[in-house]
This record gives structure tokens, sequence and C-alpha cells, in this order.
């Protein structure tokens, strides 16, 4: 098998389209063609669905992109074995929750393109669930996410636990709210919080299901700074850490509320499928990077 077929095919199906792989791989649109097509001879199998736009792969297809991901990580972790100094290079595709990426992705990129020039980092955002099952079909190398204090990621995956972080309640300085408040007392307001999926919105479900009490959700929006933007103009209620209240331009609006019987907390992993090969030394970074950047948002005892 012609590894550059394969790599034609993996460029398809990551770009959704011909034209972004021929642009990828500075290939001509028909030369990206003629590759899918003799690797779709070689196999004997239809690997895209040409009636699909973007571009999607076949049931044929998928399978195929998970085992060519994997001969080509192969490949890599070869070339780099026998670089004589060892130079990483490649891609390494990070897939990040979005509070995550608002945390540390910055700290991140600069850290893995200061310890490793010649890789070529690709960033992607989602929620848990989603990156879990981009890692499952080698679409992403490794994944960074956050879930309740108490959930694991799957068994069948490695995955590195990192610092814990509480959470918090914030509301408008003007909202009619008791303080310390009980989980009754903030069921009758609705909620300003990340779409389903996310780590501090699972937190909230959890705990108002085991009260059953109604959660209402009233906005969902992704950024920290616009959930908390809508919290000072009484909108609602969020869970925020600490640091991204405390920061906030408009503190002086919110108000952090105790409640007595809910402290959620949640817990960062780093995870991906073995082996890792030529990627240990960059996921070493990223998990340190991460760390770092975590701790600077957990305020000191």
């Amino acid at each position: 098998m012609n590894t550059r077929d394969l790599e034609a095919f993996l460029a398809v199906v990551e770009t959704g389209s011909i034209v972004g792989a021929s642009v990828r791989l500075n290939l001509t649109q028909p030369g990206v063609s003629r590759r899918i097509q003799s690797l779709e001879e070689q196999l004997g199998v239809d690997l895209l669905d040409r009636q699909s736009k973007p571009l999607k792969p076949t049931a044929a297809g998928r399978e195929t992109y998970a085992h060519g991901r994997r001969m080509l990580g192969v490949l890599d972790d070869l070339k780099t074995g026998l670089s004589p100094k060892g130079v990483v290079s490649g891609e390494f595709r990070l897939g990040i929750s979005p509070y995550l990426s608002e945390v540390g992705i910055t700290t991140l990129a600069d850290r893995l393109r200061g310890s490793f020039p010649d890789l070529m980092l690709h960033i992607t955002t989602g929620w848990p669930e989603r990156l879990l099952e981009q890692l499952r079909r080698s679409e992403i190398d490794v994944a960074a996410f956050c879930l309740p204090d108490g959930m694991n990621p799957p068994t069948e995956i490695e995955a590195d636990a990192l610092d814990i972080q509480p959470l918090l309640v914030a509301a408008s300085q003007s909202l009619d709210l008791p303080s310390p408040a009980t989980l009754q007392d903030l069921s009758p307001f609705p909620w300003i919080i990340n779409q389903d999926g996310c780590g501090f919105r699972s937190a909230i479900q959890r705990r108002f299901e085991q009260e059953r009490l109604p959660l209402r959700i009233g906005i969902e929006a992704l950024s920290s700074d616009l959930r908390l933007s809508l919290v000072a103009r009484g909108l609602g209620i969020t869970l925020a850490t600490r640091a991204a209240i405390e920061t906030s331009p408009l503190r002086d609006a919110l108000r952090i509320i105790p409640v007595q019987d809910f402290e959620p907390r949640v817990r960062a992993w780093i995870v991906r499928r073995p082996p890792v090969g030529r990627l240990v030394r960059p996921i070493a970074c990223l998990t340190s990077a991460l760390e770092a950047a975590i701790h600077a948002q957990i305020p000191s005892a």
C-alpha cells in the first residue's frame, strides 16, 4: 500500500473536501482524487460518500481512517526514533474542552512550540463525550477535559488526573438570594451555563437530580466572560471558579453565594489511547503546562 495514497485519504477526511486536502498536501485536486481512487482500488471498497457535502467517509472509510492514522503514527515514531537528535515532528492533534482552552491554551501552545518547533499543533475544542469519540476514532491524539469530581474517564484509555477545581455560585449583587443559600433557594432561578456536555453543567445536573429539584437553564453561553456579564445584569446565576469571578471586570456587580448543601468540584484529565510513541514527550509537556495553568487558577489556602 502506498502511504501517499493513505495520506491523501486522511487529508480529505480531516478537511472535508478534495480542495482542502490539495491545499494541505500541496497537490492538484486531480492528483488527490487519483490517490483516493488508487487506495479504493487496492482495498476494493468505496471510502468516501461522494454525495455528502462536506465529504464524509463511508463505514469502510471510517475503519480505514482509524487504521491509517495508526499506521502513519507508527511510521512517524520510527522516523523520530532513527533521528540523530530525536526530533519530534509531524502532527500533534489535541482536543480540549472550552473551559481548559480559556485557562491555558496560550500557555500550552507556547510551551509546545518552544519545546518542539518541528511539531505541527492542531487544536480543536469540544465536550468530553465528543472528544472521547474522536479519540476512539483516532481523529485526535490526546484530549484534555474536566469531569465532575467522582467521575472518571472510560477504563479502556490511559488517563492522568490533574488538579481539582472548586466551583462557586455567582449571582448579581441585586439578586434577592440569601447567603448562605441552599439548593432549594437556588432552584427558582435560571442558570447561565455551558451547553450540555460541559463538566460544570454536569456537576449541577447531578446534584439537582439527587435532590429531585428542577433545574432551569436560562441561557447557554460558552465564554465565562459572557456568562458573568449576563449574571451581572441579573439574568440568572452561574458556576465559575473563584479566579474567574475575582478577575472579572464586573467583579463589583457580582457576589459569590455560599451554598450549604452544594460544593461542586471538577477535575481535569489528560487522556490518550496507547501507545503514544513519538508523542510521549509532547504529552508530558502538555500535561505540565496545563497543570501550571490550572494551578494558577486555584487560590492559595
